[in-house]
């Protein structure tokens, strides 16, 4: 009777191609995991780096109220009356539609962004900006934002212009693949940008898509196309406006 032997794994010839893509596959596998463990790497220095830098805005925000209250504390004292700086940065929402509208304030409006009734924009209050506000006084309500207001309006409504669509801002590198250029990497790099009017304050309002507000929470004044000191809604409202974007928000 004759015996066979099984053959080992040593005696079977392995394919020439099979070792050539076990090679690759052996590659690709070590080039993956180096990469992976470089993103991981940058991901956690850029992490630190956006906490680092969200910790001096919330320093400068704390210096710059306690020096505000300073002032006032010393005005008080001296017997004068303190006369904070004028705003140069203002929230503006629409109230009205667009039936009954003149021709000019149509186009101011639409220079505003301001689209659709309850949108809402941050404005740098210049010369120009103010005259156009003027001409659309009984259409619009406006007034000076809080950190607290401008905080919550981008991280709850905020999104973002990505080649004309609207994107939601759920992650940083939406914000830094846009801006990044402007040395804007992160939420709170925006926001301190929008707060503070920076330098490229107009870059940083032009990425944020118009906001979409809901109507206030107990609904708006009855007559609500006076003016706000009448009772109404219309016009400038100063601080008041942070009342009104908390309901709307």
């Amino acid at each position: 009777m004759v015996a066979y032997n099984v053959p080992t794994t040593n005696d079977v010839l392995v394919p020439e191609t099979l070792l050539k893509k076990q090679a690759s596959d052996a590659k690709a596998a070590a080039t993956a995991a180096a990469s992976k463990a470089e993103a991981r790497k940058a991901k956690v220095e850029k992490r630190r780096e956006i906490f680092a830098r969200a910790a001096k805005y919330n320093k400068e925000y704390a210096a710059a109220e306690r020096n505000e209250i300073r002032l006032r504390r010393q005005a008080k004292a001296n017997g004068n009356f303190y006369v904070p700086a004028q705003p140069k940065l203002v929230f503006v929402v629409r109230i009205r539609g667009i039936n009954n509208i003149a021709p000019k304030p149509r186009k101011v409006l639409q220079l505003l962004r301001l689209l659709q009734i309850n949108n809402g924009v941050f404005v740098r209050l210049n010369k120009a900006t103010s005259q156009m506000l003027q001409l659309v006084e009984p259409y619009v309500t406006y007034g000076e934002p809080n950190m607290k207001t401008i905080r919550e309006l981008i991280y709850k409504r905020g999104y973002g212009k990505v080649n004309g669509q609207r994107i939601p801002l759920h992650d940083n590198s939406v914000i830094e693949a846009a801006l990044g250029k402007y040395g804007i990497i992160c939420v709170e790099d925006l926001i301190h940008e929008i707060a503070t009017v920076g330098p490229h304050f107009k870059e940083a309002n032009n990425f944020l898509w118009t906001f979409k507000l809901s109507n206030p929470n107990g609904g708006w004044n009855e007559r609500k196309f006076k003016h706000f000191i009448l009772g109404g809604d219309a016009g400038d409202r100063e601080h008041f406006i942070n009342n009104l974007v908390q309901s709307m928000n």
